[in-house]
């Protein structure tokens, strides 16, 4: 198992004031905080693991009072905002035995002299809160679009079941009468499938949920008229708030720590001319005469090369294969070859090999011939270990379609709204984001602003959020809200 080695120069790095640049737009010491033609009184905030603060692969004290619905609303109670209730857990453990799906949280620890994200054990029983509320905060970890207006969503959700009233997230935020409203939905109408390497289906067409799996992508219309339905609700008193984009998967870490091309010729080492000479070579002279010699070539000895995955889109050519392997390697092996290696191919810089998979390249599978048992080398990364290019083009194709009709519905009811997805896009630049003197990457745990599970954000990183809500609000309001120093929170904590 590859280890996470992290240098004292690269934690250095994030400790150096590089330069007096700032992304601070003014000095806020010289501003008189003011709500303009806006309300905050009563604030509420709606949407998914985002939302609710949700950090290192659980969800925790520490994360939820540094969500960036709660940074908004702090600045906000500097121009006439009320009180703001998170439901927050019981401690800092996360992994609640009785939430499943919900680990515990990851925390960095020195395992064979390197740096490696583990997993804590989980605690005690999750505990229910409902008659704290309400909460203002109803960011839901695992929601999709459509799942915030689902009046049972307790009783499919425990997260929400803990303070739920019997009423749909949205139900209970218009309850309160809100005065004002963040809305924050539909990642994980693409997330899920992404991060599961497409192992979903593409319901685009299809316009009944209740049919979707776990892992489909979302129906562009459902998620428009799930959004667009919510909106109508929150406003119908007057709230006026804001609404934010989609942010492509491809620019947070889960999908772009692990290159495609990590075997190294010394990584290699002597197996290298044996995997040619009895694997690779043999693979692409047969398919090559299949017209799909492309699909493999050989490693070479001097730059890094490519994993071998699985690629479901192809053309499954097993039948093939087998038939022009027997000849030379018999009928029993051909028949291994041809089933393994009938829709493998080297990876490519459009494939995305997910953070979890780096356990996985160099390791057995019992299942495989012993010659061809190593993942990423002689036996392919299976379908949920990479998001391939059509997958990746599926995902972005319904990202388009999701954003376009949330800027419409922006557009229409005179909400702010916030293109977190051009954030994303600049934080994962190589230049990154500078807040007084300190340099924010979405690189992986160095970068400062994603947490070791590599797809939600560190306190500093949901502290850019909350300053895109924040401008956002003020640009369409015409409000000061000062923003919030991301300096001030926490990144990642090394031992």
């Amino acid at each position: 198992m590859k280890k996470i080695l992290i240098s004292t120069f690269a934690i250095s790095a994030l400790l150096l004031n590089v330069s007096c640049d700032t992304e601070f737009d003014t000095d806020v010491n010289d501003v008189v905080v003011t709500s303009g033609e806006a309300n905050f009184s009563k604030y509420v905030s709606l949407g998914n693991s985002l939302t609710s603060g949700y950090r290192d692969g659980a969800l925790y004290i520490d994360g939820q009072n540094e969500s960036y619905p709660s940074m908004i609303a702090m600045q906000m109670k500097l121009a006439g905002g009320g009180d703001f209730k998170q439901p927050l857990m019981p401690n800092n453990v996360g992994g609640f035995s009785n939430l499943t799906g919900f680990p515990g949280k990851l925390v960095l620890s020195v395992v064979n002299g390197s740096l490696t994200p583990v997993a804590s054990a989980p605690a005690a029983a999750l505990d229910n809160i409902s008659s704290g509320g309400p909460y203002q905060n109803l960011g839901i970890p695992g929601a999709k679009s459509f799942h915030l207006g689902i009046t049972n969503y307790g009783s499919l959700n425990p997260y929400y079941s803990r303070f739920s009233t019997g009423v749909s997230p949205v139900a209970a935020a218009v309850a309160q009468n809100p005065t004002f409203f963040s809305l924050w939905i539909g990642n994980n109408d693409i997330l899920s499938y992404a991060t599961s390497g497409g192992v979903g289906v593409d319901q685009t067409g299809n316009l009944n949920p209740g049919t979707y799996g776990s892992n489909d992508i979302s129906d562009p219309n459902v998620v428009a008229s799930s959004i667009n339905s919510y909106v109508t609700a929150l406003t119908a008193n007057g709230a006026k708030g804001v609404i934010a984009n989609i942010p492509s998967v491809t620019t947070i870490p889960f999908f772009t720590t692990v290159p495609y091309n990590p075997l190294t010729p010394a990584a290699l080492g002597a197996n290298l001319n044996t995997l040619n000479t009895s694997l690779y070579g043999p693979l692409k002279q047969a398919l090559t005469a299949f017209g799909a010699g492309d699909r493999i070539n050989l490693l070479s000895s001097t730059t890094a090369n490519p994993v071998l995955i699985k690629d479901i889109s192809l053309p499954n050519l097993s039948a093939q294969l087998t038939a022009a392997l027997t000849p030379s390697l018999g009928a029993p092996t051909a028949a291994a070859f041809g089933q393994i290696y009938g829709q493998a191919r080297q990876a490519t810089a459009e494939d995305y090999i997910l953070l979890t998979t780096r356990a996985v390249i160099g390791a057995t599978n019992p299942s495989a011939p012993s010659a061809i048992n190593v993942y990423g080398i002689s036996y392919p990364l299976e379908n949920q270990h990479v998001l391939t290019k059509s997958e990746a083009a599926s995902v972005k194709t319904a990202m388009d379609a999701y954003n376009a009709s949330i800027k419409s519905i922006a557009d229409a009811k005179g909400l702010a709204f916030v293109d977190a997805n051009a954030k994303m896009v600049e934080l994962n630049s190589q230049s990154g984001i500078l807040y007084d003197g300190i340099r924010y990457t979405a690189k992986f745990v160095t970068g400062g602003t994603f947490s070791l599970d590599g797809v939600h954000l560190t306190g500093r990183g949901y502290a850019i959020v909350a300053n895109e809500f924040i401008k956002a609000i003020n640009a369409k309001y015409k409000s000061t809200l000062p923003q919030v120093n991301p300096n001030n929170y926490s990144g990642v904590t090394f031992p």
